[in-house]
């Protein structure tokens, strides 16, 4: 399976999924990296694995949708089949998944449907939950609501702030976006309306 990945920071989980792929043991080929962040770590990365990458900045075009078409005709052009989001700090826009023609996945670091959006970790701390973790959903035109493929649930501890409680989730984020990307390789995952099924065995 062909994957891009859009990334816009350090990316920490496309080096998880580089580690993984160059073990061996994610049956997938990185068709490209993109980022909308010239200086993106994610970049840097990506190059030293030996996968193409580019950027495309906000500022050289007129407006988000021609950065948008220029994205879709890049993928198109390495024939992806997936797209990964790795800390891509734009929201696609809905002609954007339209027009994709391949699954498009993102992770989140709280269990969804809880704390959508931006600062999770802050909201599931201001809200007192005593537990959090991290989803890996199919994107769809709303703000993380898409179907669920894979959960896992992190501790929240009394004494923990943003920071410790991120990273708690980050560990386990670098666990399960791999897993979830293997089993859509595999032809694992089935998505009957917000419902999704794995099958891990047959």
């Amino acid at each position: 399976m062909k994957v891009a990945v859009l990334a816009s920071g350090r990316g920490s989980n496309l080096q998880a999924l580089i580690d993984e792929w160059q073990e061996g043991s994610l049956p997938v080929e990185f068709a490209g990296v993109g980022s909308d962040n010239i200086n993106a770590q994610a970049l840097v990365r990506a190059e030293k694995a030996g996968i193409p990458v580019r950027a495309f900045l906000r500022e050289n075009y007129s407006d988000k949708e021609a950065q948008e078409k220029d994205i879709l005709n890049w993928f198109e052009e390495l024939g992806a089949e997936l797209l990964v989001l790795a800390g891509y700090m734009r929201v696609l826009s809905p002609s954007f998944i339209r027009q994709a023609d391949y699954p498009i996945v993102n992770i989140h670091p709280s269990l969804l449907p809880s704390f959508p959006g931006l600062h999770a970790q802050k909201q599931a701390l201001e809200y007192g939950v005593r537990v959090s973790g991290c989803t890996v959903h199919f994107v769809d035109e709303g703000m993380d609501t898409g179907p669920i493929i894979l959960q896992q649930a992190v501790p929240v501890f009394d004494e923990d702030n943003v920071d410790t409680l991120s990273e708690r989730i980050l560990k386990v984020e670098h666990e399960i976006y791999p897993e979830a990307i293997r089993l859509l390789a595999l032809g694992k995952v089935k998505r009957q309306g917000r419902k999704v099924t794995i099958y891990r065995h047959s």
